[in-house]
């Protein structure tokens, strides 16, 4: 599949230790050290409670599909269809993503059901975190 830069996250200060932990194959979330909230995605500051003491924790990678809609009307560089997803993490909070390695349906796309993170090396520099049921409905 051939890749769109323009669609692809540009890191910032604030992001890169998301994007370099996608690359090293790992889910890395912040963490508040004043009043514990893991949120999702990477700011400086606690949305919970503004604390600038954050810190960084590697997440299960597990959790469950909150939402999703199939998309049908494609760009050129994308297959089709494929699904833009929410997952409600273990950990709490929610990630924007995609669902892979399962058809495309909502026969196959059931809310709640156990999903874990894989890692998708789009370019060098850019690894997707994407997401496929839990085999054997395991969470």
């Amino acid at each position: 599949m051939t890749v769109n830069p323009k669609t692809l996250p540009r890191p910032t200060p604030e992001t890169l230790h998301f994007w370099e932990g996608t690359k090293a194959g790992k889910l890395l979330l912040q963490q508040c050290s004043v009043c514990s909230h893991i949120y999702f995605p990477p700011r400086p500051f606690c949305p919970e409670c503004a604390s600038r003491d954050v810190g960084i924790v590697e997440a299960s990678g597990r959790g469950v599909l909150y939402s999703y809609v199939i998309n049908h009307r494609l760009p050129k560089w994308i297959d089709a269809p494929y699904s833009i997803a929410v997952v409600q993490l273990d950990e709490g909070p929610r990630m924007m993503t995609n669902i892979v390695d399962v058809e495309q349906t909502p026969e196959a796309l059931v809310l709640d059901m156990p999903v874990e993170v894989v890692f998708d090396a789009v370019t060098e520099d850019i690894t997707l975190p994407k997401f496929r049921p839990v085999s054997g409905g395991e969470s």
